[in-house]
């Protein structure tokens, strides 16, 4: 079991609104959201001495500028813009996703660098399609996936997803049963892009495809915003103005699939199943202790690998569980229960975090599992680069 089990929370919570095109900068946004994080908590600017991110913008084609306070937001700039740069005594800088600065804050607040850390993560929607191919010449790996479509996340994703189909003998019916559900989770969720915004089965269906058997509706949001959490020792947190959400247990990745390519199927249920071996160790706990999981969906298929690779069922049935509705707010295991990055908006593992933080504290208002008294988290894929949480009700 971790030694610093239940020592961390999360305090507070602040979001932007998520929508398309924002004219706002994204300094401005992240400031709103930092700002909205700590007035939950009952902080002030004054109180936070470490801030966390992972800065980075996510383009594999179109426009990808690398501007502070305009492409991306860092610590040091943020620190800056909230008249706080003195005050700060910890920053952390880290790739690949937010989650991984996650960590590194716990690690900074139980080794007493800092006391109150904001982390935050700052997106915006690039100028053109961010998936597209636009290099006039392709080295390395590239050289043998652009020329055949093969160099976007989208056309990974659609390899993992259709084996995984062939192999559990089902459809993109069934991708569809996850995805409108999914859409009716975020219905509750006030912070969801696609709040209001009603999906038939049969609109899932006829959706833009991207890459067979990815369609439009089955790739995460990019959105122009940020949302932010507040960190601090739990001890502090009890202090505060909200129940504190307790960081249990986390575990990160480092798996790498056999072949060469970006994603295989076996390559990331075996990433996933290390990772999930990790994280019930750290924790001191089991999959069957879980009430609610938040699992990255950065494409759908995802949440299936997820809920196969941890555990939760046996490979091949993760389809069957999300068909006959043990995914839904009512059933043994809800998921994505505030819309996830598909509905909510893709803020790299952002989404799932607070989601989690807001369950365990019985702040999630329509969208709120009853008794959830623990949830696990997964953000990317499985593979090197992934990380998890448990996040536990404070008792």
């Amino acid at each position: 079991m971790w030694e610093f089990r239940d020592r961390v929370a999360i305090a507070g919570i602040g979001y932007t609104e998520l929508i398309r095109r924002n004219p706002r900068s994204l300094a401005d946004l992240t400031v709103e959201a930092t700002d909205a994080a700590l007035a939950d908590a009952g902080l002030s600017r004054s109180d936070v001495d470490g801030l966390a991110t992972t800065p980075t913008m996510p383009v594999y084609g179109g426009e990808k500028g690398n501007q502070d306070g305009i492409d991306v937001v860092t610590p040091g700039f943020l620190a800056q813009a909230l008249g706080i740069r003195d005050r700060i005594t910890w920053l952390g800088n880290t790739t690949p996703m937010v989650t991984h600065a996650a960590i590194d804050a716990i690690n900074a607040l139980v080794a007493g660098a800092c006391s109150h850390v904001v982390l935050y993560r700052a997106l915006h929607m690039p100028v053109g399609r961010y998936s597209n191919f636009t290099a006039t010449h392709a080295a390395g790996k590239d050289q043998f996936f652009a020329p055949y479509g093969f160099s976007m996340p989208a056309g990974w994703a659609a390899t993992v997803a259709r084996r995984y189909l062939d192999l559990a003998g089902t459809t993109r019916e069934s991708l569809a049963n996850f995805v409108v559900d999914n859409r009716e989770n975020a219905h509750r969720n006030p912070n969801a892009f696609f709040r209001g915004k009603t999906l038939t089965k049969q609109e899932y269906l006829a959706s833009r495809m991207i890459a067979d058997p990815i369609t439009m509706l089955d790739c995460d949001l990019p959105v122009d915003g940020a949302a932010a959490i507040v960190l601090t020792r739990t001890e502090r947190a009890r202090d505060l103005r909200n129940p504190p959400a307790l960081v249990s247990g986390y575990a990160a990745g480092n798996h790498v699939g056999a072949t060469g390519a970006p994603m295989t199927l076996e390559g990331i249920l075996d990433g996933a199943a290390c990772i999930g071996e990790r994280l019930w160790a750290a924790a001191g706990i089991d999959r069957a202790d879980v009430d609610v999981a938040q699992l990255y969906d950065g494409f759908s298929i995802f949440t299936y690998t997820w809920l196969e690779g941890l555990g939760f069922v046996r490979r091949g049935e993760a389809a069957a569980f999300i068909d006959e509705g043990s995914a839904r707010l009512t059933g043994s295991l809800p998921l994505n229960t505030g819309g996830g990055c598909l509905a909510e908006g893709r803020l790299h593992g952002m989404t799932q975090l607070t989601e989690a933080a807001y369950q365990v504290t019985d702040r999630a208002g329509d969208r709120q599992v009853s008794g959830a008294s623990r949830a696990v988290v997964t953000v990317s894929n499985g593979l090197a680069g992934s990380t998890a949480f448990v996040i536990s009700r404070d008792h």
